[in-house]
């Protein structure tokens, strides 16, 4: 993740362009891990990239219903399993719901997601300091963590400035 990009985009970007980002870096992605990235993994992707908000996966099912025959949810889950494991989507897991990311993760860039409560979107900022805080701290009591989200509620900067 680019330190010096901002967590959120501001109100007026291109969100074409944005959207457009996520699909090319999945097709890259897919292609130097040797990983088909077909047709309802790509329009799961898009439905999702389509703002910077999390969707569930019945929202992403409603979103492409628009477009094609509704698809059963098992075909939506598959594919975002698929996505979620090639990095290329988050899962918030606060809201049961999902976020494209077009960011290069490797195991060592955990994030922390920013969730404005005004106007739903998500935005990542490295957290793996404090996941090795929270993981240390947890091990320090025996327990062996698997898994460590940080989610933060708030206000955007965007939403901050427009109240």
């Amino acid at each position: 993740m680019t330190p010096t990009k901002p967590a959120f985009p501001a109100p007026d970007h291109d969100h074409h362009r944005c959207s457009a980002e996520a699909i090319s870096h999945a097709e890259l992605v897919c292609r130097e891990r040797g990983q088909k990235f077909t047709p309802i993994r790509r329009q799961v992707l898009q439905a999702l990239s389509a703002s910077h908000r999390p969707l569930g996966a019945y929202e992403v099912i409603d979103a492409l219903a628009k477009s094609m025959p509704r698809p059963a949810p098992i075909t939506v889950y598959r594919a975002l399993d698929f996505l979620m494991a090639n990095g290329l989507v988050h899962r918030i897991e606060s809201r049961n719901a999902y976020l494209a990311c077009a960011h290069d993760h490797d195991a060592a860039s955990l994030v922390a997601f920013l969730i404005c409560e005004r106007c739903g979107s998500v935005g990542e900022i490295p957290s793996a300091p404090v996941a090795q805080s929270l993981s240390t701290a947890a091990r320090a009591t025996g327990f062996a963590p698997r898994l460590s989200v940080v989610e933060i509620t708030g206000t955007c900067a965007h939403c901050q400035k427009a109240a």
